[in-house]
């Protein structure tokens, strides 16, 4: 079993190397203001995979949004063909995730077997016949299949590379967390970082915590540094990770000023646009110009009666009252 261990050890590529030896401890020099941005989507995803959170309650390897990516990078056409580009390179894979939104995870090759090993040494004591199906799908389904799904009749093909497939090799993967069906296709299967499940639940309710605290604001808006610095009950995630998601998922948006950059929800009118519109407003009432009434017009009206005629020329007659009561 331990040959099973050590064959998805896969060796570090020297960009991974030379990445960690850059950003090791690239989070304690940097607040998310000073590095919102960058030029690079492989610098961005090296520095972000730096920065993700180190906790006891993350049990899993460092990976990266596609929504932190779109906040990080401006070009996001440009960001989508890198994504292609380095997963043909097989340096990084990325996974669909099921938290009921169009969530996609970045993780570096490295990690991802990492966290595979961890699945392989909780079933070491099973039947060796059916654990070396690990081996298998490293090897022939990894390694060939770059798609974020695959069908089942594919990975019975590649998997039979390895050996005979059975149907409990299909079992202990998807129980072991690296592959999950999808609900309207039973046929085919997501591949999926095992042990995600409590980091997800984290992740949608780190959401809702961030969204919540910006709407008991009185402008709906607050200045980023002092943001980033509060803590989050409900998610093992950090601000920094939940700020960057929601900016690039489109329900945050950021503003320059002069003391810093400003965190506010997108579509909400902050506190100076908010004032500047409403003086506009009340300088274009006081300045407009006001109706002239005609000493002609005044009495020849029912008492407390507007007459559509107010504004039309000519003489008044009998007739032009609001209420066109004949008089003979």
């Amino acid at each position: 079993m331990a040959n099973i261990s050590d064959s998805l050890k896969g060796k570090k590529r020297p960009r991974e190397t030379d990445a960690e030896a850059v950003t090791g401890d690239f989070d304690q020099i940097l607040s998310l203001e000073e590095n919102l941005t960058f030029s690079d989507t492989l610098v961005a995803l090296r520095i972000m995979r730096a920065q993700f959170p180190n906790n006891e309650k993350v049990t899993v390897q460092p990976f990266i949004l596609r929504s932190q990516l779109y906040s990080s990078v401006e070009d996001r056409t440009q960001v989508d063909r890198d994504l292609e580009t380095l997963k043909r390179e097989k340096v990084l894979r990325v996974f669909k995730l099921n938290t009921g939104q169009d969530d996609h995870a970045i993780m570096f090759l490295d990690d991802y077997f990492r966290q595979m090993e961890k699945v392989v040494k909780r079933f070491e004591e099973k039947d060796e016949d059916i654990v070396e199906v690990f081996k298998w799908f490293k090897s022939h389904v990894i390694d060939c299949k770059l798609e974020p799904s695959i069908g089942h009749q594919d990975l019975c093909t590649l998997l039979s590379r390895g050996g005979k497939v059975k149907d409990e090799h299909i079992s202990l993967l998807i129980n072991s967390g690296l592959l999950t069906r999808q609900l309207i296709d039973p046929n085919v299967y997501w591949f999926a970082i095992p042990n995600i499940g409590s980091v997800l639940k984290g992740l949608s309710q780190g959401r809702k915590e961030v969204l919540s605290l910006l709407n008991r604001r009185r402008y709906k808006e607050m200045m980023m540094a002092p943001l980033e610095k509060k803590a989050l009950r409900f998610s093992p995630l950090d601000m920094r990770f939940h700020l960057r998601d929601l900016i690039g998922s489109g329900h945050l948006k950021t503003s320059k000023t002069p003391t810093g950059l400003v965190i506010e929800e997108k579509g909400i009118v902050g506190a100076a646009p908010l004032i500047n519109k409403i003086v506009v407003l009340l300088v274009a009432v006081y300045f407009s110009p006001k109706p002239h009434l005609s000493s002609e017009y005044v009495g020849c009206r029912g008492s407390g009666a507007i007459a559509d005629d107010l504004k039309a020329p000519g003489p008044t007659s009998r007739y032009n009252s609001w209420r066109h009561t004949p008089s003979f």
